[in-house]
């Protein structure tokens, strides 16, 4: 498996506008610098450090449903391009020069709902993302290569 970086996002509070960032430093067991979830009070765990979702997946989104969608909706920090994300539960996996851990799908919710489409409920359904942990920080960029570790 390899794939790529295509979109970075952060959001400095709940409910403020994403930025569009080309770089970020993911650092170990925070998050990415810049995120609200950087920050140990506003995480619930370790899987509220990062958040991943295809691009694929936003793309397809969109064809079959006619509704519009961009990267930066679904609210997530890190879109993907050629990386299947479910394979990556319990497993760790670089990006860019970070190492992160998957930890659970992250499926739809009524946030997403609610800032999108109410039909993201059952599209996204099994492929709303990933949420990871980072257990090597490092620098993230627009185009890093995501690779399975051995």
């Amino acid at each position: 498996m390899s794939g790529t970086i295509t979109h970075i996002f952060v959001a400095p509070a709940r409910k403020a506008p994403t930025k569009s960032l080309q770089a970020v430093e993911a650092m170990k067991d925070q998050g990415l610098e810049g995120d609200r979830y950087f920050e140990a009070r506003n995480r619930s765990g370790p899987d509220s450090q990062v958040t991943l979702i295809e691009g694929e997946h936003i793309e397809a989104f969109t064809r079959d449903t006619g509704l519009a969608m961009t990267p930066a909706m679904p609210r997530r920090n890190l879109v993907t391009r050629e990386v299947a994300l479910n394979d990556l539960v319990g497993k760790r996996f670089a990006v860019g020069e970070a190492v992160f851990e998957g930890i659970e799908l992250c499926e739809p919710c009524s946030v997403f709902a609610r800032n999108t489409h109410r039909e993201v409920m059952k599209y996204f359904a099994g492929k709303g993302g990933l949420r990871a942990r980072i257990v090597r920080g490092g620098v993230i960029r627009v185009g890093s290569p995501v690779k399975a570790q051995r």
